[in-house]
């Protein structure tokens, strides 16, 4: 929550780069030595994987079912493909430019003000990781419970009760944790082309592949197409500000703008990869996963009568009871908790990396032992939030659990500041170096756009993401 053939050993030219007209007293530079993505493919997936996690699979379909749905799908389409678009945009443009992740980028792009953005942005992806590991962690016991048919069962009250007693229990909650965090690891520590491109090139089709059998399954059953008259029929007048708000908050987070993130996959990229259609490209597979998402979900969810806003237990207690109620459910579960992982994964590998990046790039670490720096420092962060559920559950700050206070620190507050800052930065601070990524392009025409976008349409829709928080 992008990218054409791009050659990994491929360098630029004075003359041709669309960057050319940067001098040498530009603040900016690009270490040629510096891993690439082997192609353009491999960084739209790559990037896509960042912003198609738990958040467009899980979090999506319950969020649309709380607002109305159609209505509601066509305010985030709209958030998505115009400030979601400019800012991701913003952010690879800032790793372009520098070949660098957050925190080196802004203090070469900004100064060395700007340089405690980045460090802020990469604590936040640091701290997004260190929650966000503990539901992959229950991401992978269902997929083994999916296998061994235990997690079916009609009875929601019991299911409740069993994910309830799981969650609570410390030591299958870290192990599960501890698990998910080192598949996440392996594919880091891989580097970019061998280990994150690939991951992106193997898991997200296979992800698309899984949702549409899940989907095809769905859509067969009784009832089912009340579901999709429901998700895609708006009905405007189920619009508020509070949808507005909401829609915008969904679309800042299921995109990953704000925490760092798009700015270090593209520092990856070569001086001649074209932006702007890498963005779009972004946005366009993030939103395709959410539109799956309640295609595969809401369908199934009329069919049997659930309530479309179940809330976050409709992932793993409402749609268990689903699939004991179908014909080959027991596939369709398997199906649906490996395409669950697949999307957590994905999202994990993309916060984990900033991390490294910076360790590499600030303090000139290997990846190796940077790699096991981040994964030891986010599993004793994870902890606390994974036991928030049992037996801290009662240690609560600001009348917040740990890991709701993490949660709504980050993902409220640190991701819209983050994302403000990038804004400023691109859009005022360094606009002539930035809009060279466009000049020259068919794409040029976006430029006032893409400035207003950035100067004055994202802080007034961050202010009213911090005024629906709080």
């Amino acid at each position: 929550m992008s990218h054409l053939p791009i050659s990994p050993s491929a360098t630029p030219t004075a003359t041709n780069s669309p960057d050319a007209s940067l001098s040498s007293t530009s603040p900016v530079s690009n270490d040629v030595g510096r891993a690439t993505w082997g192609s353009r493919l491999g960084f739209v997936l790559a990037a896509a994987g960042s912003a198609v996690g738990l958040g467009a699979v899980w979090k999506f379909p319950y969020v649309v079912g709380q607002h109305g749905g159609g209505a509601f799908l066509v305010v985030y389409l709209g958030c998505v493909l115009t400030l979601g678009v400019a800012l991701l945009l913003a952010e690879m443009t800032i790793g372009r430019l520098t070949g660098k992740s957050a925190t080196t980028a802004m203090r070469e792009l900004g100064g060395r003000g700007w340089a405690w953005v980045g460090r802020i942005a990469t604590f936040n992806a640091f701290a997004i990781l260190s929650f966000y590991v503990v539901v992959g962690g229950w991401t992978v016991a269902y997929l083994l419970r999916a296998l061994k048919g235990s997690v079916l069962a009609p009875d929601t009250s019991r299911l409740e009760a069993e994910f309830v007693a799981f969650i609570a229990d410390p030591w299958a909650s870290l192990a599960n944790m501890g698990a998910f965090l080192g598949l996440a690891a392996l594919i880091v520590a891989a580097g970019v082309q061998k280990g994150i491109e690939r991951a992106g090139k193997w898991l997200m089709p296979a992800l698309f592949l899984l949702m549409l059998a899940v989907i095809v399954r769905a859509l067969t059953l009784p009832g089912a197409m009340e579901g999709v008259i429901w998700f895609l029929k708006p009905d405007f007048s189920m619009i508020s500000g509070k949808t507005l708000l909401e829609a915008l908050g969904l679309a800042f987070f299921s995109l990953s703008l704000g925490a760092g993130m798009i700015v270090v996959y593209g520092s990856y990229l070569p001086k001649d990869a074209k932006l702007a259609g890498s963005a779009v490209w972004v946005a366009t597979l993030a939103t395709l996963a959410c539109f799956l998402a309640g295609l595969m979900i809401l369908p199934a969810v009329f069919a049997f009568g659930v309530a479309p806003n179940a809330g976050p237990g409709l992932t793993f207690i409402t749609m268990p009871a689903i699939f004991a109620q179908m014909p080959f459910g027991h596939l369709v579960a398997v199906a649906f908790f490996l395409l669950l992982l697949f999307a957590a994964l994905t999202s994990a590998v993309s916060l984990f990396e900033p991390v490294t990046a910076f360790l590499i790039d600030e303090y000139q670490w290997r990846r190796g032992p940077a790699v096991i720096a981040v994964l030891l420092a986010t599993f004793a962060l994870g902890a606390p939030a994974a036991l928030s559920f049992g037996i801290w559950s009662d240690v609560k700050l600001f009348g917040r659990t740990i890991f709701d206070l993490m949660d709504f620190v980050t993902i409220h507050m640190l991701m819209p500041a983050g994302g403000l800052c990038v804004a400023i930065l691109v859009g005022a601070r360094v606009w002539p170096q930035a809009r060279t990524v466009l000049e020259g392009t068919r794409a040029q025409w976006f430029l006032p756009v893409w400035r207003l976008l950035l100067l004055v349409l994202t802080p007034l829709a961050i202010l009213g993401i911090w005024y629906q928080s709080f």
